[in-house]
């Protein structure tokens, strides 16, 4: 996949080529005839371009030798030149670039957004979990024809960068500095590792979760800077168990994750400083009569310790983290409620 600069650099070569034809042609002509600049760029164009037309002026043994070197090396020139124009548009390659460059323009606006470092099966499936709860986010892979398919089963268009995820640079483009969070889920642990110590040293702010793929390497990951590491084949086991003694909780998880039309989820909304809701009772956002997300739990501020179902009389502080459940689009309007100051 060409890059709009590596399109630019085709095409300038090509005039620069067709350029230093014409000019070769009208310096020989000028020298061997003693032609006049505008006479000798005539009979050049007219020559390379095989329109036939008369000689402008007659030619002397010199002037015919040179004519068919020109004749042979000139239509070389545009033959290739034309050509490699037509292969572009034709391929649709123009278009590409475009598209590349417009891409690399909403990459750099965006901000608070998360990198997934890894298109393959486990990336696609964050990357749909991203979309469906309007997350924005990059994704961050070597190859194009696996973006191609990712794409194809998001059914949407999304911004990647193609590139190694373990280089500082690809994730320099895919706007590292600026994300909320990053993902590392690519094919092996040891490149995983990579990824998180080139996206902690770039932006230690940024939540960094590792996809684990080999037993034993998990306190690996975390000493790297991962913030969580997450191991597919022990939570495939544990889901396994649960479908088995509680098939109707899973159910009702799963049904979540798999419909189609409304997205509800379990979703967290941290409560600012400057937020309206500061001091005021839980049970103004509680949404126990329905109609509304609804609070599962919260977590005080300063702490990891759950509070299940707390009091509609307790009272919202700073700091504290609302364990919510309900349809995506509610949610986004309660957190943007609660952070309205």
């Amino acid at each position: 996949m060409r890059s709009l600069a590596q399109t630019r650099d085709r095409l300038l070569g090509v005039v620069g080529l067709l350029a230093a034809c014409l000019a070769a042609g009208t310096a020989g002509y000028h020298f061997i005839e003693g032609w006049s600049l505008w006479d000798s760029l005539y009979m050049t164009v007219i020559t390379v371009a095989t329109v036939g037309y008369g000689e402008v002026h007659p030619l002397s043994h010199a002037g015919r030798a040179f004519t068919m070197l020109l004749i042979l090396g000139g239509i070389g020139l545009f033959t290739y030149g034309f050509s490699t124009i037509a292969a572009i548009v034709v391929e649709g390659e123009l278009s590409e670039a475009f598209r590349r460059r417009r891409m690399e323009k909403v990459i750099k606006q965006l901000s608070g957004h998360y990198v997934v470092c890894g298109a393959g099966h486990t990336g696609g499936v964050i990357c749909a979990e991203l979309l469906k709860t309007g997350r924005p986010f990059v994704v961050v892979d070597l190859g194009a024809q696996t973006l191609a398919k990712l794409g194809e089963r998001l059914g949407a268009e999304f911004p990647f960068v193609l590139g190694d995820g373990t280089d500082d640079e690809v994730l320099r483009r895919a706007g590292v500095e600026r994300a909320a969070g990053v993902f590392a889920v690519l094919s092996n642990d040891q490149d995983n590792a990579f990824v998180v110590l080139s996206a902690k040293g770039l932006n230690p702010q940024a939540r960094v979760l590792a996809c684990q793929k080999s037993l034993g390497v998990r306190d690996k990951l975390l000493r790297s800077g991962a913030d969580g590491v997450v191991d597919p084949e022990f939570i495939g086991g544990l889901r396994l168990a649960s479908e088995m003694i509680r098939p109707v909780t899973v159910g009702f998880l799963d049904s979540m994750l798999r419909e189609k039309g409304e997205h509800v989820r379990f979703d967290e909304v941290p409560v600012p400083s400057d937020s309206p809701f500061v001091g005021k009772p839980v049970g103004e956002i509680k949404g126990a009569e329905g109609g509304g997300p609804l609070l599962v739990a919260l977590v005080p501020a300063g702490s990891d310790r759950y509070e299940i179902n707390p009091s509609s009389q307790r009272p919202v502080r700073a700091g504290d983290r609302l364990v919510m459940i309900g349809e995506t689009e509610a949610l986004r309007t309660l957190r943007a409620r609660v952070a309205r100051s």
